[in-house]
C-alpha cells in the first residue's frame, strides 16, 4: 500500500472543512430562499457534523477544524449547533413567518 504523496494529504485534510463549509452553503441558500427555519437548521446541523468529525479524526485530519484542544473544539461545536437547532425549531411567528 502507498502511502498519499504530500500534496494529496494537505488538501485531503482540508476535505472535512470542506464537507462542513458545503452544508453552511445550502443553508445559505436556503435562508436566501425565504426558508429561515430549514436553513438556521442546516446550520446547527453543519455544526453537529463538524463536532462528531473533528472527535473522529485526528489533529493532522481534521485541518482547518481543528482551532483548540480536541475537546474544546467538539463541545463548542456541538453546543452552539445544538442552541442554534433549538432556536430554529422552537421561534414561531416573527417578522419572516
Amino acid at each position: 500500500m502507498t502511502t498519499p504523496r504530500p500534496d494529496r494529504r494537505r488538501l485531503l485534510a482540508h476535505l472535512p472543512f470542506a464537507v462542513v463549509m458545503l452544508l453552511v452553503v445550502v443553508a445559505a441558500l436556503r435562508i436566501g430562499m425565504y426558508h429561515w427555519r430549514q436553513g438556521a437548521a442546516l446550520i446547527g446541523g453543519a455544526l453537529l457534523v463538524a463536532a462528531v468529525l473533528r472527535a473522529a479524526l485526528s489533529d493532522e485530519q481534521a485541518g482547518l477544524l481543528q482551532i483548540r484542544g480536541r475537546a474544546v473544539d467538539v463541545l463548542s461545536y456541538a453546543g452552539l449547533g445544538l442552541l442554534i437547532l433549538f432556536i430554529a425549531l422552537t421561534i414561531t411567528g416573527g417578522p419572516l413567518g
